[in-house]
């Protein structure tokens, strides 16, 4: 049984309670955030609090809190030589006050409180200053049905950029889709079974050879009449903006 103290209240930190209170190989022995308001909801499932000298021991501290926090609150733990890990992407390791054995257990996934997440699906980036802390933190991603993967600092750093990009980035565009169908009467659902597979099509094809479009085909008349469709300059910009990386990328003048 892993021993476990949550501080942080924010997405990810309530997937993470979730995920941990669910499995019979991890203990909650503690949710700390500096509201109580926050995880009152919680306290007949664990024990809450808002006072960091209360703290309990364990074997793992989880700061899942924002990247600007995870430094101020690592320093104010009251006690050292303790496994204290962040679950930032972007944020380096050395971020955690040098008083702890440091480490890092990020889950690479989109989250949002109010839908569900199957942590069989959501890959979980290890790392650590000590060689001898990988285990704990494999067996952590294990217990909540997740795989680890051991990565360095910059690996993680790249990862978590490339996600802005086929997250973030990629819901934008679905944004955009959404006021096109809007603003012309269509139904945003019927491109849905078009959105899956263009997900599915890359666990079998790279995203080089999985384009399509008529940026590919450098169809000019195609891409001239989608301008001119387009009512808003945020669009065209960004339509054209795609269209001439796409074919820079595939070597079309």
């Amino acid at each position: 049984m892993i021993s476990v103290v949550l501080l942080g209240a924010g997405n990810v930190a309530t997937h993470l309670f979730k995920a941990f209170h669910a499995s019979k190989e991890v203990e909650i022995k503690q949710w700390y955030n500096r509201s109580l308001k926050t995880i009152d909801k919680y306290k007949n499932k664990v024990e809450v609090t808002d006072d960091l000298s209360s703290l309990v021991l364990a074997d793992i501290y989880i700061l899942a809190v924002s990247d600007d926090a995870i430094e101020d609150l690592s320093m104010q733990l009251p006690f050292e030589d303790r496994l204290v890990v962040h679950t930032s992407g972007s944020t380096s390791l050395y971020a955690v006050d040098m008083k702890q054995k440091r480490g890092v257990f990020y889950p690479l996934q989109t989250f949002s409180k109010a839908a569900d997440l199957n942590f069989t699906d959501v890959p979980i980036c290890i790392e650590a200053l000590k060689k001898a802390d990988l285990p704990l933190l494999k067996q952590l991603a294990e217990a909540i049905g997740s795989k680890s993967n051991k990565v360095n600092s910059d690996q993680r750093q790249a990862l978590h950029l490339a996600a802005v990009f086929v997250n973030n980035f990629t819901n934008q565009l679905y944004r955009m889709a959404h006021e096109i169908t809007e603003m012309n009467g269509a139904e945003f659902d019927i491109l849905k079974p078009l959105i899956k597979e263009t997900a599915n099509k890359i666990e079998s094809l790279s995203p080089y050879l999985a384009q399509t479009g008529p940026a590919l085909r450098n169809d000019k008349k195609t891409i001239k009449r989608h301008l001119k469709q387009l009512e808003s300059d945020q669009h065209k910009d960004v339509y054209e903006l795609l269209t001439k990386a796409i074919k820079k990328t595939h070597g079309i003048r």
